[in-house]
Order: structure tokens, then C-alpha cells, then sequence
């Protein structure tokens, strides 16, 4: 019969015992959602980008916005493409999509409204920070590359 621990030292050996076969688990069940999850990502944006696509085909046309719209899914696939092989998000791709998405949101109160206007002013200063943050973001990457040196 196994007595209970009498000392910390017992219980820290005891502690120790039990990490050393969790932590591997543990790391292995991380890096399965993180596969599932892009799979599931990347399949996601796939479809989105099919279904957009067939239904500028059916529309007979493409407008501005959807090849904007195209551009916004290929950038997110290849965010999931460069997590999939790093490990590492680049963030550098969200402020991509963001300017990408405040540029379709410009086209589309130009097209509805006809007219420029504050709100057109405040979603092109939206962009300009959006670029000024891209920039900060690349010169530190440059400035203070991560370990592994991959420059995101």
C-alpha cells in the first residue's frame, strides 16, 4: 500500500512524475486543434470563396467590391497557409485584409451615397493608420527579428 506524500520534497518528486507524461499530452492536444482548426479555417474560406465566386458567375459580372472581396479570402488562406507551416500569425496579413475590407466599405458608400463625405474621410484615415501600423510592424520585425528568424 502506497503512503500518502510526508514531505513537499515527496510531493514536488510526485509533481514532477506527473508533468513529465501531462506536458506531452498536453502539447499534443494543442498542436491537433490547431491543425483541425486551420483545416477547418482553410476549408471555410475556401468554400466562402467558391460560393462569392459562383455567384459572380451566375451575376454574369464582376463588380470591384467581389474582386475585393476575392482578395480578402486569398489573403486568409495564406494566413492559414504561413500559420500552418510557422506556427506563427502574421499579423502583417490582418492589417491587409483590414485595409482590403475598409476599401470595399469606401467603394460601397461612394457607390450607394454618390457623394463624398465625412464618413468616406474618416474610412481613408482608418487606411492611412492601417498602412503607418504595417510599416511599425514591418520595420520592428526588421529591427528585432524573432528567433527562428522568419521575419513576422
Amino acid at each position: 500500500m502506497n503512503m500518502p506524500p510526508t514531505s513537499p520534497k515527496d510531493a514536488s518528486s510526485i509533481e514532477d512524475a506527473i508533468e513529465k507524461w501531462t506536458v506531452p499530452i498536453g502539447n499534443l492536444f494543442v498542436s491537433l486543434f490547431h491543425r483541425i482548426a486551420l483545416f477547418g479555417i482553410g476549408a471555410a474560406t475556401v468554400w466562402s470563396a467558391a460560393v462569392a465566386f459562383l455567384g459572380m458567375v451566375h451575376k454574369g459580372s464582376a463588380s470591384i467590391e467581389d474582386l475585393l472581396l476575392l482578395f480578402i479570402y486569398l489573403e486568409i488562406g495564406a494566413m492559414v497557409g504561413i500559420y500552418f507551416k510557422t506556427n506563427h500569425m502574421p499579423v502583417r496579413f490582418l492589417i491587409y485584409v483590414a485595409i482590403t475590407a475598409v476599401t470595399r466599405l469606401i467603394i460601397d458608400l461612394v457607390n450607394t451615397k454618390h457623394e463624398a463625405d465625412l464618413p468616406i474621410l474618416y474610412m481613408g484615415l482608418t487606411i492611412l493608420i492601417l498602412a503607418l501600423a504595417n510599416a511599425v510592424v514591418r520595420y520592428a520585425s526588421f529591427k528585432f527579428p524573432s528567433r527562428s528568424g522568419d521575419g513576422e
